[in-house]
Order: C-alpha cells, then structure tokens, then sequence
C-alpha cells in the first residue's frame, strides 16, 4: 500500500510539473524507445519474432520466459527439481538457444543457460527471438536460434513510466522507469520489485501429505532489478554507451508431489540469485557506408542453494543436507563490422572472444575452479541481385578449451583434474528470400551448426544423481526451413513454415545409468521436425484475433528407447484482443498443451488447456489501470510431472506515463 500511494505522489507531481511531449489519441503511443545500439541487425532475417513491452504488458508476462512463450515453436519449460523456468525453440533448449542482453551473452558459465524466470521485463523495450536460422553474427552454439533483449533507450527530455500493482497470494510489484534525453547525451535508468510470499493450487488439486493445503509451500520468490545506461551521440551515424544490469533474487523450490518412486525429496531454497553486467557498446560509422561495433563485458553472477532436512526448512543435519556457493564471472568481447561498399551486397564479419569461470563449493569443502575460453569468427553477406530476390549466405569458426577443470572427491578429499576437453566446428548456412509483391514472400533456409558441450555436462554430479562425462563430444545439427508469409486480402496476415533439424552426437540426458543415477551422453542421431503457423486477423477496427500453433516430434533415431523431455507434440495459443472505444480494452487468451515427458522413461505430464484474461481503463491523461485473472477455470495443470502450477489468480496495478498512454490499438 505504501509503494501505490508513493506512486500517486509523484506521478501527481510530474503531472503538475513537467510538460509532457504531444500526445495522439487516435491511435496507441508508444509507451517504449527501442535502444537500437543492442540489435543484431540481420538484413534479411524473416526468422525473427518481436515481443514488444506493449505486448508484455497486455498479456500479463513479467518475465522473459512467459513474455516469448506466447510464440510459434517456442515452448514453456518448468525444470521443477530447481523451480526454474526456461523455453525451447523448435525442440532445442537454452544451451542450444543463446540468451543475451544487447547482444551481449547472459547465460551462467557453468550450465550455458539461465533461469528466465528471473530475468523480469521492466525495463525491455522488445524481445527478438530468432528460431531455426539464427546469424553468425550472434556467436557460438545458437544452432537453435537465439534470443536477444533489448533494452529501453529515451528520446524525450523527460520520459517517466511508473507502476505499481498487487497479485494474489499476497504479492506485489513495482517498477519505475526514468530517461532524459539533452543534446547528444542521454540517460535511462529503470527498477523493478517483484514479491510473492507463495500461491495457491488450483482447487482442484488433491491434497497429499507433502502438501496437505492449497497454498503451495516454499513457492516464495523475490526479485530485485536495476539497470542504468549512460549514452553519447555525437551524431546520427555514431553512438557510445556503457550499461549497468544489477539483479537480486530469491526462491524456494517446492517439493515433489508426483508418482515417480525414484526422486528423491527436496528441500531446497535459494537465498541468494545475484546477477551483474557491465557492458559497453560503441559504433562508429566510417565514410557512411562502412561501420564498426564493438561490445565489451564483465558478467558476475553470485549464488547460494541451501539444502535442508525437511520441510521446516530450519535445520541441515542429515547427509543430503548442505551450504552450495556459485562465485562466477565471465568476460570478453566482440567486434562487428559492416560494408555496403560492394554493389548489391552488404557483408557484415564479426569476432567474439569469451572466458567463463565457474566457482564452487559447499560449507566446509575446498572451492573447485572450472573455466573455459570460447572463440568465435563469422562473415555473413546479404546479396541482392534483384529488387525482390535475397541470398544470404554465412560461414563461421567456433572453438571451445577448457582451462581448468577441478574433480574433487569428497571420501579423500583429494583434488584432481579432468583431462582437457578441446573442441573446434566449422559452421555454413545460407536462406534465399523472395517476396512477391507486397503480400507474399518465401524463405528457404539451410545451415550446418555446432553446440559444445558446457561445463555442467562434462563435469557436474549434480549433487549427487548423476556421473560426470568429461569427454562428450559437440553436438551439431543440420537444420532445414521452408517459411511463408502472406496476405488473404487486407485483414489476415498467414506465416506458416516447415522445419526439419537432423541431429548427430546428441547429448541427452539418460536415465538410470545406475539405480536413481543419470548420465548426459551422446546418444546418435537424432531428428526434430515439426510446422508451425501464426494468423492474425484483424475482424473488425476493434476487434483482432490471433493464433498459433505449433506440432514439433523429436526422436531419437540411434537410440529410441531414450525420449526426448519437456516438449508437447501440439502446442495451440490463441487471443481476442477487443478495444470498443479509447478508454478501454480487454484481451482473452487461450493456451493448449498435449503432453509431454517428464523423464527419459516416460513419465507423462498430462495435456492441459488454460484461459487467461485482461483489461486496461484509461483513467485520465496519465493514468490507466490493468486487471486480471489468470487460469480462469482454476485448472489443475502442470509444465514437469509432480509440480502442479498456480491455480485461478489475479493482478491489479496502476500505471503512470508522462507520454499519455492511451489504450493500445
């Protein structure tokens, strides 16, 4: 209560005070700048989805997994032994799926992704989700595509975006955005707050005696972020910017309440998720049609799990109890340059150089030190021979060492090394697009890519349930895309596409090596093939539908016994947007999921179907109001078998814009 009334204080006091910049109430302002500075511009890419924060907003996703998981091929995953949340691409998971943030590689050192749940939106101005073909540009081991957040940059000499809200469960959150843009400089500084002490299972859930009510214990989650840019334009065609991304969060991991006999009972929290970039970006554009981009970064990310003996969450006696301590970094940097010298051609080359160290350690034992270093060097040119016609063609030389690896074996408590793990791939893909017009075009896509395995693959005993395999091979696949967009006359907008991906050396994770014990291995061969089609229809003025749907099978031909994980075969997500007059609006989305495995040995969670809604009232000039219920038939549903998702909840938040935000059209 006390953040809504700071809020209204000094939203009243800009309102007084500050002259806002014009404002169109015929249509939707743009409530967020795009900082173009953190694009990776890919000429020709007809691969790539836009999330914008507008849309964020609307459907009520604070985080980056919820906000890109309403996409084509793009599926919502719960790792629920770590209540993280994450998504696959066409089949393919974080490791395969690159997340950055400006261009600039965010995913923790040792397991080569990060937990999307924490990464919140405040603070974006869009997400860019390339799936399939991804440019070489980005780097090392996208053979899944990649995924890249951009984040806000002002234009205005003021613009001020505040918000403040409630969820269900006692929860809360805030944000305030604030940017000035004077000259050639500029300033943009953002913070968020999200609280939830827990939530409640749909009432339809059965209750068991791990979870003997309806409030689902150590759900708890709390998360922290501030980002600070400072920019230098000295003209159009040239910009220098240093950026500050600091993230606190905490969590609880809810316990196991499935049917698989051979997990093991988890009491675990996380009272520290820290995470911090610092990054500078600069171009430099040399006799206009020549640029140079630079990114350099150091990336800190800090992290505490305490295991405890039961769920009284108080006291770590017994043997599978413990203290774990994460203390990484990374750094490095890229340069990228372009020319548009050559007639008909723009060829763009790009170098990227990263070093990751991952430490740890539990209470009471010696720290171990893992670091590896990764190269990678990419040219890409996008040629146009005639007005409608792109061939796009990219090579690129990728190579990961490992450094240092520590094995420590807890009865000598001796420490060894692992052999070096050396890996090198060449890499080639290429797409022709023809457009037709205004109303149709064609992609056709094809590339040869590698993923080197992580650090957690080679090494990790992930505490106790697995064994290491320190000499896995690089996973690489040949990806395969045929992609359409087109016009049925001037209100429906079809994008179906093909896709085929043939996978060698693949790394899954196996099942029962031993009883209760994995192993990541490369398995063979495997395929993943699906479609997957978006239709937006505009009915009326007021009125737009839109729906996607995907159809993925992943196999694994070598070894079929070994299933694929976390992916439903049918994934349908549809909504009704509907804005009657300037002052309001409401939004219904539906979601479906058959189902999935949970585990290499079949273990199903079942298919679910969820309805979400949302409104939007436009106050005053400045001010609107957003509600909501999520899962409104209070389904019993979950992402990972034996850890059932909230049940019915809601939102209310009241948001602040000097720009008059009216109701998105």
């Amino acid at each position: 209560m006390r953040v809504l009334i700071w809020i209204l204080i000094i939203s009243v006091y800009f309102t007084a005070h500050i002259k806002s910049q014009p404002g169109n109430d015929s249509g939707a302002v743009q409530l967020t700048k795009v900082y173009k500075l953190g694009e990776v511009v890919v000429v020709a890419n007809k691969n790539k989805e836009i999330i914008s924060q507008d849309i964020m907003q609307k459907l009520n996703t604070p985080d980056v997994a919820k906000s890109i998981a309403i996409l084509p091929s793009v599926v919502l995953v719960k790792t629920g032994a770590r209540n993280e949340s994450t998504v696959y691409l066409r089949g393919f998971d974080l490791k395969s799926v690159p997340v950055f943030v400006d261009g600039v590689p965010v995913y923790v050192p040792f397991d080569g992704y990060v937990d999307l749940a924490r990464f919140t939106t405040p603070g974006l101005s869009k997400i860019e989700v390339s799936k399939g073909y991804s440019s070489v540009l980005f780097g090392a081991n996208n053979i899944g595509g990649s995924i890249n957040l951009i984040s806000l940059k002002p234009t205005g000499k003021l613009d001020v975006n505040l918000s403040a809200g409630i969820l269900s469960g006692k929860g809360y959150q805030t944000r305030a955005d604030f940017g000035s843009a004077v000259g050639k400089f500029y300033f943009q500084g953002s913070f968020s707050k999200f609280n939830r002490p827990d939530y409640k299972l749909s009432k339809n859930f059965d209750t068991t005696a791990n979870e003997t009510n309806w409030e689902r214990d150590n759900s708890y989650y709390n998360d922290d972020k501030i980002s600070l840019k400072i920019g230098f334009t000295p003209n159009q065609n040239n910009e220098y910017s240093v950026n500050y991304i600091y993230q606190h969060g905490e969590k609880g991991n809810p316990v196991y309440l499935g049917t698989d006999p051979l997990v093991k009972l988890r009491y675990w929290q996380w009272p520290v998720w820290d995470k911090q970039s610092l990054y500078f970006i600069s171009k430099t554009t040399i006799a206009q049609k020549n640029y140079v981009k630079t990114r350099l970064f150091f990336d800190k990310f800090i992290n505490t799990l305490k295991s405890y003996d039961d769920n009284s969450y108080t006291t770590q006696s017994k043997g599978y109890a413990f203290t774990n301590f994460y203390n990484d970094y990374s750094y490095g940097g890229s340069v990228e340059a372009g020319t548009e010298m050559l007639q008909k051609n723009v060829v763009k080359f790009a170098a990227h150089y990263k070093t990751d160290v991952h430490r740890e350690h539990n209470e009471g034992e010696p720290v171990r030190n893992f670091s590896d270093y990764t190269f990678s060097a990419g040219l890409e040119n996008v040629y146009s021979p005639a007005n409608l016609l792109k061939i796009v063609p990219g090579i690129s030389y990728n190579l990961r060492n490992s450094i240092t690896a520590d094995n420590y074996n807890t009865k000598t408590k001796e420490i060894t090394q692992y052999a070096a793990n050396k890996s090198h791939a060449a890499n080639a893909q290429i797409a022709v697009i023809y457009n037709f017009g205004n109303s149709y075009s064609i992609n056709l896509n094809a590339g040869y890519k590698t993923r080197f395995a992580t650090m957690k693959d080679r090494y990790s005993y992930r505490l106790g349930t697995a064994l290491p395999n320190p000499e896995l091979l690089p996973e690489n696949a040949a990806n395969f895309e045929l992609a359409s967009t087109f016009k049925t006359g001037n209100k429906i907008t079809w994008e179906p596409a093909l896709f085929y991906s043939k996978l060698n050396n693949t790394i899954q994770m196996v099942s029962d090596v031993a009883p209760g014990i994995s192993q990541l291995q490369n398995t063979g061969i495997a395929e993943f093939y699906g479609a997957d089609f978006l239709m937006n229809y505009q009915v009326v003025k007021t009125l737009k539908l839109s729906v996607n749907y995907t159809y993925i099978q992943r196999k694994n031909i070598t070894n079929p016994e070994i299933l694929f994980t976390n992916i439903p075969v049918h994934k349908l997500f549809a909504f009704i947007d509907f804005y009657p007059v300037k002052t309001f609006a409401m939004l219904l989305s539906y979601e479906y999921n058959s189902e999935r495995y949970s585990n290499s040995n079949g273990i199903v969670s079942p298919e679910f179907m969820i309805f979400n809604s949302h409104i939007a009232y436009k106050i005053s000039k400045y001010f609107k109001t957003e509600a909501g219920i999520n899962n409104i038939f209070d389904v019993n549903y979950s992402l990972d078998e034996g850890y059932p998702e909230e049940g019915r909840n809601f939102y209310l938040s009241l948001i602040f814009n000097l720009q008059n935000p009216v109701i998105n059209r």
